[in-house]
């Protein structure tokens, strides 16, 4: 959405970034009563980080309930993950591995979640991701169980289908239609991941992201040969 990223409390008049804070409540008298100044810009970004610590204190030191904490991990994710985008105050930002990861986790969790039994294996790996995922950390795709790589396909296919919808949004301010090709293909190749609902190699995955983040890469920083490395993936995605 174009919104105007600077706010003027009509009770204080104190001024604030709406880009910074993401409410229109005043920062100096908590007032409701503010108006939008300066000029707009696309913004979709949230202020909203993912804090898995709730989900890990539900393991206590290991002997704790793995499917309370898988139910708060998904719940936790879902609720960071809807919030999130990818335009900054006019600016395209990356895909970062934070969002791809929690959108995997409560893949994963829910699986977990339902399950009437689970296996080591993919304990093991929910924990890794259960770990890692709010500090910006996956297990390799090496580590994926094979019952559980539907659901990295499943995060990586969700992941891209967001990031290319904002920069879609980005383009069309910034029009580019090298890129703009690009990202069509690639979600030529999400829809085929989805239509398997997922189950591809991990590393297939894993690819998918790397180019949307190439693409971006490109976008962001005008970098050529991030856009041609992004190409030739796409000629090996198959």
């Amino acid at each position: 959405m174009r919104i105007r990223g600077e706010r003027e409390c009509k009770d204080c008049g104190t001024r604030w970034s709406y880009y910074e804070t993401g409410t229109p409540d005043c920062p100096n008298c908590g007032s409701l009563h503010s108006v939008g100044v300066g000029d707009r810009a696309q913004h979709t970004a949230s202020t909203a980080a993912l804090d898995l610590s709730p989900a890990r204190n539900l393991l206590g030191d290991g002997d704790g309930d793995v499917r309370a904490a898988a139910e708060r991990a998904a719940e936790d994710c879902r609720t960071f993950t809807r919030q999130h985008g990818f335009i900054d105050a006019g600016e395209l930002a990356s895909l970062d591995e934070t969002y791809v990861g929690a959108l995997e986790l409560r893949a994963v969790a829910d699986e977990l979640a339902r399950a009437m039994r689970t296996d080591d294996a993919e304990e093991r790996y929910f924990l890794a991701l259960l770990g890692g995922v709010d500090d910006g950390e996956r297990p390799a795709p090496t580590e994926v169980p094979e019952s559980l790589r539907a659901a990295r396909g499943l995060a990586a296919a969700k992941a891209v289908q967001e990031y290319r919808s904002d920069a879609g949004s980005y383009l069309d301010d910034h029009p580019d239609e090298a890129v703009r090709a690009a990202f069509g293909t690639l979600g030529e190749h999400r829809k085929r991941i989805e239509a398997l609902d997922g189950d591809v190699p991990p590393t297939t995955a894993d690819r998918l992201v790397r180019v949307a983040r190439e693409l971006g890469t490109y976008l962001r920083a005008g970098d050529e040969s991030a856009l041609v490395t992004a190409r030739d993936r796409l000629s090996r995605l198959g």
